[in-house]
């Protein structure tokens, strides 16, 4: 009856006002469909919202969140959900993944995407035109939540985060309103979304800039796992003498054995050194034989290769799973820095992680962006990422941090448990610049399910 309470003493009037408002559906526990618009990449955490809504458009955002902030209720958004925080256990979920139009125009060399498109659509609509976007490994997480948070890709050393093309963002704040932010409307705004992720506001819109990249030398060697010290010590040396047009990583691969996982890597422990070369063929050959000759490859998949099979380099997961993700961001990675990993990490350690992985940053990844941003790692050599399965305590960032700078990357940080490491992702006049920015545009912290930023008092 109207006006009598709903779920979570949400009165039958206020539920019925929001579902006027919308194209897109509502979901309540109770309802057939809730479990299912629940569901997201990573499973580590689990959202239990009181209400989700299933949005269509801006205007479907913004209703949503005028009606959490009337009911005071904390509001949570989801596209892809591979980056998950703190879970939702109350609130507002706003599911995004029906927004997801994705247009280029390859004259300006731009694109527009909403706010669930994913990585894969933008590089499938670049690619005819010779234009790449700076998306990430993975070529199913979400454009936009990638990006808020930087967005460090195969391209990075060359053009830098992706956070530092972004040129409008179109978002709905606190209270309701729905806003074109650029560097000359909103300013302080338009400088926190990019790099401070989801705490200003839900992202409906975003415009980037494409890159001019139709090819690449690249792709993934295996070593088997017992030649894992000479493989990363050679690599280690190897990144010293690269240019920008090289962005490369290594990493440590302990895999299940399940159907998902090539057979080679099944059960098995193994390194796999990534490359993404944008420059000649010839010339990458000539740089990456090096690696290719420091041990006996279990598969070399290196070559030339159109774009738009990016996701050949990674080869990361394509099906859902669960697995905490943290990391440190290094300042240098000396032979003993090296030599403690593989302590950790290497062969006949104890580690029992997924993946320990350590990106070459430097080259336009360590410059400011020509519109500055949020971005808070531009001081560090490398990162050094694990993803860990459930309840896997940390065994290998602690021993490394007498070479880390003291921060972390945002965008590698998933699970409960690194929800409260959000103020190590930024130096301290960033972060209060940020609590000032959020104060302003969200006093109340309605968006607060997230990796945090608190509103400066």
């Amino acid at each position: 009856m109207a006006g009598q309470p709903g779920h979570a003493g949400i009165a039958e009037s206020a539920m019925d006002g929001l579902v006027a408002r919308l194209k897109g559906e509502v979901f309540t526990p109770q309802d057939a469909g809730y479990e299912r618009e629940l569901a997201g990449f990573n499973r580590i955490g689990q959202h239990r919202p009181d209400v989700i809504v299933a949005a269509q458009s801006a205007g479907d955002v913004s209703a949503a969140v005028s009606f959490a902030a009337r009911e005071a209720l904390p509001v949570a958004v989801q596209a892809t959900g591979h980056g998950i925080a703190a879970s939702a256990p109350g609130g507002v979920l706003v599911s995004t993944r029906r927004m997801n139009a994705v247009a280029v125009d390859p004259l300006t060399r731009t694109a527009h995407v909403e706010a669930g498109a994913q990585w894969h659509q933008v590089i499938a609509a670049g690619g005819p035109h010779g234009l790449a976007p700076l998306n990430g490994s993975s070529p199913l997480v979400g454009v936009v939540g990638y990006t808020l948070g930087g967005g460090l890709g195969p391209l990075g050393r060359q053009y830098g985060f992706a956070a530092d093309h972004v040129t409008c963002i179109e978002v709905v704040t606190a209270d309701g309103g729905v806003r074109q932010v650029t560097r000359d409307r909103h300013p302080d705004l338009f400088w926190a979304l990019r790099g401070g992720k989801g705490n200003f506001g839900i992202v409906t819109g975003l415009w980037f800039g494409l890159m001019p990249v139709r090819r690449l030398y690249g792709g993934g060697i295996y070593f088997p796992g017992e030649q894992a010290a000479q493989v990363l010590h050679t690599w280690r040396q190897w990144t010293a003498t690269v240019p920008e047009e090289m962005t490369s990583s290594v990493s440590l691969l302990r895999l299940p054995d399940v159907p998902d996982v090539p057979e080679f890597l099944r059960g098995t422990f193994a390194a796999h050194v990534r490359i993404a070369f944008t420059g000649r063929a010839e010339e990458g050959e000539r740089l990456v034989r090096p690696l290719r000759e420091c041990g006996t490859p279990l598969v070399d998949g290196v070559a030339e290769m159109p774009y738009t099979s990016v996701a050949d380099i990674h080869k990361d997961p394509v099906h859902p799973l669960a697995y905490h993700e943290r990391n440190i961001v290094l300042r240098e990675l000396g032979s003993n820095a090296m030599e403690a990993l593989l302590r950790v990490a290497g062969a006949g350690s104890s580690c029992g992680d997924l993946m320990v992985e350590v990106r070459h940053l430097g080259g336009a990844l360590s410059r400011p962006a020509e519109v500055p941003n949020a971005v808070g790692v531009r001081e560090g050599a490398f990162t050094l990422t694990t993803l860990s399965p459930p309840g896997s305590p940390d065994v290998v960032l602690g021993p490394m941090e007498p070479w880390s700078t003291g921060r972390r990357y945002l965008n590698f940080l998933a699970g409960a448990d690194t929800a409260d490491s959000t103020a190590e992702c930024f130096d301290p006049e960033t972060l209060g610049r940020l609590a000032r920015v959020k104060a302003a545009v969200d006093p109340g912290n309605l968006f607060r399910l997230n990796h945090n930023i608190a509103p400066l008092p």
